[in-house]
């Protein structure tokens, strides 16, 4: 069985075994290498075949005793093959993803002005595929002529694709620029995967702007790293079925509903059902304050626990795969709707009032329950992707299951 991996500096955040194992054929590891350790894995590493991601697409160019045509005319290699003799191969398969993520995109870029954030070499690709589909590209990176000190002479870009790592997990909620600067935008790329949708991302949607991010380009690449590694083709239609597959897999769940309606009961059954991790915001809010959620409200007030629910949903929404059970109010504050939004599917538990309990439950028990529900209801339908009724923790579980299709 061949030996390949995905070669990087961090990789604790990578999808691609995931991918390739889909892919079939080859073993797939991670080669998470500092840069001290590059020269002496690439001389003598125990691989046949290699992606390069961040920050050595151009660091391994020396390395190869050769390079595809397309891989020397850009500048930037992420697939590497050990050839017979032991010397290395360099071709570029990054071109294929981003070329996958334009048609998604549905944009014509004859003659518009294209920014693309960064200068590294998932930049230099993109910088390519644009040229070649008539785009006049703009690099926009820390120093130079073009960078984010002067933005203001590019407000006329149609399209912006962030090659860079900002808003990449662990890291996530930052953007490289504000996109409400660039009132003609048609689209934002950004090749970041995970999260699902980067701060970018959500400034562009809440703008009106059609956003895309990296998991298409991710896996059409591997697609064809998969065929340079094993010599066979691989259906282009794999890649379709793959992404969608993996993003139901990769996101969370996350759980909305009036307080008691089975938020937590339901989550536990659901993560059990899919195999998942499980997260209880209530808990996790009472594990960090240690104390219990009434006692913070009597003690603290309600904008108090408030904020330390913004603060724990901040750190669970950056899971990936997980299930996670939200306080009845967390809609209550706009701000945690773009929290769940970057990395989660949502889901709208509904359950009558009249079997709502309310031991326990501060607004609950200090407010009328209509009152309470006429205020969040229109919350909840807004935010959810899915609603479901509750009917049992077991039987919603499958219900949701089969709502979402995973």
């Amino acid at each position: 069985m061949k030996r390949c991996g995905l070669l990087g500096e961090k990789l604790g955040h990578s999808f691609s075994p995931r991918i390739h194992q889909k892919l079939g054929g080859y073993e797939y590891r991670l080669y998470e290498k500092s840069p001290q350790e590059l020269d002496v894995f690439l001389k003598s590493g125990d691989f046949d075949g290699l992606n390069v991601t961040i920050p050595y697409k151009q660091t391994v160019i020396p390395y190869c005793a050769g390079l595809s045509p397309r891989a020397q005319a850009i500048g930037s290699v992420n697939t590497l093959v050990r050839r017979a003799d032991g010397s290395l191969w360099g071709d570029n398969t990054d071109y294929d993803g981003f070329s996958a993520m334009l048609e998604q995109a549905n944009i014509s870029l004859d003659g518009k002005k294209a920014l693309v954030l960064g200068s590294g070499g998932a930049s230099k690709t993109v910088q390519a595929v644009l040229r070649d589909r008539g785009a006049s590209v703009v690099v926009i990176s820390r120093s130079g002529p073009d960078s984010y000190d002067n933005l203001d002479r590019h407000a006329d870009a149609r399209l912006v694709v962030n090659t860079t790592p900002v808003g990449m997990y662990p890291k996530n909620g930052a953007a490289a620029l504000d996109i409400r600067r660039f009132p003609r935008c048609e689209a934002v790329l950004d090749v970041v995967y995970n999260p699902a949708r980067t701060r970018l991302m959500l400034d562009a949607e809440a703008c009106g702007i059609p956003a895309f991010g990296g998991l298409l380009m991710l896996v059409e690449q591997a697609r064809r790293a998969a065929e340079i590694f094993t010599g066979n083709q691989v259906d282009a239609a794999v890649t379709g079925r793959l992404t969608a597959k993996l993003a139901r897999e990769t996101q969370n769940i996350a759980l909305i509903g009036m307080p008691g309606c089975g938020k937590t009961t339901v989550g536990r059954a659901l993560a059990d059902l899919l195999g998942r991790p499980f997260y209880d915001a209530d808990e996790q809010i009472e594990a960090r304050a240690g104390r219990k959620i009434p006692d913070i409200f009597a003690q603290d007030g309600e904008a108090a626990f408030r904020k330390l629910e913004t603060e724990v949903l901040a750190e669970l929404s950056r899971q990936s795969g997980a299930v996670i059970a939200t306080g009845g109010g967390v809609v209550t504050r706009e701000e945690n709707r773009d929290l769940l939004r970057q990395n989660s599917t949502v889901v709208w538990l509904q359950r009558d009032l009249h079997s709502l309990p309310l031991a326990g439950r501060p607004v609950s028990q200090s407010r009328p329950l209509n009152e309470l529900a006429a205020e969040r209801m229109p919350l909840y339908r807004a935010w959810c992707d899915a609603a479901v009724e509750v009917c049992g923790p077991e039987e919603t579980a499958k219900a949701i299951q089969r709502e979402l299709k995973i």
